[in-house]
């Protein structure tokens, strides 16, 4: 286990197995090689020791960072502030870019890949949600105080850290406050990064710092990404009076029509796969045949294969549907017609616990004296799985009830240098140690 003062016989042996294998080159080694030299260093002892004493600081990025409000779609301002923060901690090519992904980068000394880590701007909770944070002892309460605000918070923590100690890396490291992570921002942050940005072909392992906290003594490690699609269906018809129209063909049943069909469709329960029809409306009255209902679906899988499977049943499903209402009024020359609307589509992928990536982050969670656990979750990371990029997310510490207004945060010194400590190891575990 990783301690802040560690018995000169233990640092003696790492100097000497440092002497035979350079930390910078660390993909030689195994993983658990690598942290142990990594966490054996002066250098990182010293970079630790500056994360106990950045704590009030890291705290007052917390609060900082979550009282400026950034909904999806709405991150403009938090992602300036942010920029400007990247800015004064010394990055280049520090930016805004074309999606509202506020970026910088720490210049390693190798080869120029790049380690992308990632926290997210954007907040689940919608505008005009009161973010004041109000701060009892050790735990600060606020909605996404916790995700994403610590997580941002963490970006900057570890970079100062990284500078205090003179900490080179082999890898560039690209910090990224990114948009789009939370419900119809849709991934659009990570996916224009990865897809459209200009880092594309460089970025070679990605960590995104996103995620709540463990059972005690746990260190979740989020290595598969759950693919979801979101659709918004309208079923559309002429409309009329109840009475006087009778018979013509109702968007509401083909609607109701396509509920029964889409819940009737077979799924597995391994790999993990759901529909749900969560949001009904439209129509105007009950005296009146509605011109336009809507639906919102969710469907989800852990497996693209059958995420794409679901969805070509719950388009035929809709076909059926109408097509036996169109039938049903086929006297009446009235029809129903259906329009789709893809609103989400975060692809499914995952990143082997035999990877690389894995086994850093595993090791630096019990480097800490914590014991590593795979989780499947949504998150920035589904993006660059599904490319067959390494990526993990991993979390920025003690984070509760991430999506209630009653969210909270829980700031603990010692908890916070533990999980900071962990994140700092992986980062360098996966960029690599050059002096």
């Amino acid at each position: 286990m990783y301690q802040c003062s560690r018995a000169p016989r233990r640092v003696a042996f790492w100097i000497a197995l440092l002497a035979a294998f350079s930390v910078g080159s660390a993909v030689a080694q195994s993983p658990d090689t690598t942290i142990e030299s990594i966490v054996s260093l002066d250098k990182f002892e010293e970079a630790v020791a500056y994360l106990r004493a950045d704590h009030e600081r890291f705290v007052e990025d917390i609060i900082y960072i979550n009282e400026i409000p950034a909904p999806s779609f709405g991150e403009g301002p938090r992602a300036k502030a942010y920029r400007d923060l990247l800015q004064s901690h010394g990055l280049e090519d520090v930016r805004i870019g074309p999606e509202g992904n506020a970026m910088g980068v720490r210049r390693g000394s190798g080869n120029g890949s790049v380690v992308a880590v990632l926290a997210h701007l954007d907040s689940f909770f919608p505008k005009g949600t009161a973010a004041k944070v109000r701060r009892e002892g050790n735990k600060l309460f606020a909605p996404g105080v916790g995700d994403p605000a610590r997580g941002l918070a963490v970006i900057l923590t570890i970079i100062r850290a990284l500078d205090h100690a003179d900490i080179d890396t082999e890898s560039d490291i690209l910090f990224v406050g990114n948009v789009g992570e939370e419900g119809l921002g849709d991934l659009r942050g990570s996916k224009h990064l990865l897809l459209k940005g200009s880092y594309r072909d460089k970025i070679k392992q990605f960590v995104t710092i996103c995620g709540p906290a463990g059972a005690p003594g746990q260190w979740p490690i989020t290595n598969a990404g759950i693919g979801q699609l979101r659709y918004r269906v309208a079923f559309k018809g002429q409309g009329g009076h109840s009475f006087r129209h009778f018979g013509r063909a109702n968007p509401a049943n083909a609607m109701a029509e396509a509920i029964s069909r889409v819940a009737a469709i077979p799924v597995p329960s391994s790999p993990k796969t759901t529909h749900n029809v969560g949001i009904v409306s439209g129509g105007s009255s009950a005296t009146s045949i509605p011109v336009e209902v809507t639906i919102d679906v969710d469907m989800r899988s852990e497996s693209s294969e059958e995420l794409a499977r679901l969805n070509r049943a719950f388009l035929a499903a809709l076909d059926e549907a109408v097509a036996a209402e169109n039938a049903r009024a086929s006297q009446t020359d009235s029809s129903v017609e259906v329009n789709t609307e893809l609103v989400v589509d975060r692809p499914a992928g995952s990143t082997a616990t035999s990877s690389r990536i894995y086994q850093i982050a595993a090791a630096s969670a019990e480097a800490f004296g914590l014991e590593p656990v795979a989780r499947t979750a949504p998150s920035d990371a589904n993006v660059p799985m599904s490319l067959g990029i390494p990526a993990i997310a991993i979390g920025p510490g003690h984070v509760y009830s991430g999506r209630s207004l009653e969210a909270w945060t829980d700031v603990d010194p010692e908890l916070t240098l533990e999980a900071n400590g962990i994140v700092l190891a992986t980062v360098l575990g996966l960029a690599g140690v050059s002096n």
